[in-house]
C-alpha cells in the first residue's frame, strides 16, 4: 500500500490538507458567480422573484379582500339597505355571502388580481431594490428612510399601472348577484358607459397611490429595518419565524396608516349610493365625507379582513420573495 511506513497522524494530515483547497475555492466561487451577476439579470430575478410573490398570496388571502371591500362600500346609516344585506362583522358577511351567493362568491374579482397582481408585486420589487441607491442621501448602506422612500416610490408607481384592474375588481366585488360577471364583461361595460378616464377605468387612481405608496413606505421601511437589527438565527427554522414574526408585523402596521385611503377608493370605485350620481369623487373630499357623515370609525371600516388578510400575507410576500430572489441569484448559471 503507498501508505506503508508513513505514520497514520501524517496521511490524516494530508488528506485534510487536500480536502481544504477544495471547499474553500467552490465557496469563493459561488460568491464570486453572485457578485459577477449583471444588473439586468438581478433585474430579472427581480420580477420573476416578486411576481411569484404576489401570485401566490393573491390565491391565498382573495376571500378577505372581497369581504373588506363589502364593508367599507357600506354606509352607515344603511337606510336603504335590508336586515340581511347589512354586514355587522367579518364572519357575518361570510356567512351571509355564503347564504346569499354561495362559496364561489368568497373569490369574486380573483382574475383582475391574477392579471394585475403579479406584474404588480414585480414592479414593486423591482421599482424597491432599484431605487434604493438613489435615497441613501451619501450613506454607504441603506438607512430606515432609504427604505421608506424606495417602498413609497415603489407603491406610487405600482398604483399607477394597476389601477384600471382595481376599478374592475372593486365592481365585481361590490356585486351581490348570485352569478358572476366576467371580468372582461364588466371591464367592457365600465369602458362603454364611462370611458378609460377619471370617471371611467382610471377613476380613483389618487386614492390608489395614496394606498399603495403609504402601505409600502410603512410596509418596507418597518421590515428591512427591523430585520438588519434583529440578528440572524443559524438554525432555519428560526430564521423561518423571524423573517415570518417581522413581516406579519410590518404588513398590520402598515394597514393602520393606510386605510383611510383604502376606504376613500372604495367608495370612489364602488356603486354610489344614489344611482346616477357621483356623490364620493376625490380622495380627501371622500375622506371628508365619510368623516362628517359617519364619524372616525367609519375611516377604519374593513381593518379587521385587511389585517387578516395583509398581516400573513405580508409575511407570505416577503418571504416568497426572498427566499425565491436567492435561490435565483444562488442558481442563476
Amino acid at each position: 500500500m503507498p501508505t506503508q511506513g508513513i505514520p497514520i497522524d501524517e496521511v490524516v494530515s494530508d488528506e485534510r490538507e487536500l480536502l481544504r483547497p477544495n471547499i474553500n475555492y467552490n465557496h469563493k466561487e459561488n460568491m464570486s458567480n453572485t457578485n459577477d451577476i449583471s444588473p439586468g439579470r438581478r433585474a430579472a430575478f427581480q420580477v420573476l422573484a416578486g411576481g411569484s410573490a404576489g401570485f401566490l398570496e393573491v390565491c391565498i388571502m382573495q376571500p378577505l379582500d372581497v369581504v373588506k371591500t363589502r364593508m367599507q362600500i357600506q354606509c352607515t346609516p344603511a337606510n336603504t339597505i335590508t336586515a340581511e344585506g347589512t354586514y355587522t362583522g367579518v364572519f357575518d358577511c361570510f356567512a351571509k355571502m355564503y347564504r346569499q351567493e354561495g362559496i364561489t362568491s368568497y373569490w369574486k374579482g380573483l382574475i383582475p388580481p391574477i392579471l394585475a397582481e403579479t406584474p404588480k408585486r414585480a414592479i414593486k420589487f423591482l421599482v424597491f431594490e432599484q431605487t434604493k441607491q438613489f435615497f441613501q442621501f451619501g450613506s454607504p448602506t441603506p438607512t430606515p428612510l432609504t427604505f421608506s422612500l424606495a417602498g413609497l416610490t415603489a407603491g406610487t408607481l405600482e398604483a399607477i399601472a394597476v389601477n384600471p384592474f382595481e376599478v374592475v375588481k372593486v365592481a365585481q366585488q361590490a356585486n351581490r348577484q348570485k352569478k358572476m360577471t366576467g371580468t372582461f364583461e364588466v371591464a367592457r361595460e365600465i369602458v362603454k358607459r364611462d370611458g378609460f378616464g377619471l370617471r371611467g377605468l382610471n377613476k380613483g387612481v389618487t386614492a390608489t397611490m395614496g394606498r399603495n405608496g403609504v402601505f409600502n413606505m410603512v410596509y418596507f421601511g418597518f421590515y428591512h429595518s427591523v430585520k438588519n437589527v434583529v440578528p440572524e438565527s443559524k438554525d432555519s427554522t428560526w430564521e423561518f419565524i423571524r423573517k415570518v414574526t417581522i413581516g406579519f408585523t410590518a404588513g398590520t402596521l402598515a394597514c393602520f396608516f393606510n386605510i383611510p385611503f383604502d376606504v376613500a377608493k372604495s367608495r370612489i370605485q364602488g356603486p354610489q349610493p344614489v344611482p346616477n350620481q357621483i356623490k364620493y369623487r376625490g380622495t380627501f373630499s371622500s375622506i371628508g365625507i365619510v368623516y362628517r357623515e359617519e364619524g372616525f370609525r367609519a375611516l377604519y371600516k374593513g381593518l379587521v379582513p385587511k389585517i387578516m388578510r395583509l398581516g400573513p400575507g405580508g409575511a407570505i410576500m416577503l418571504l416568497v420573495f426572498d427566499y425565491a430572489y436567492e435561490y435565483l441569484l444562488t442558481n442563476h448559471s
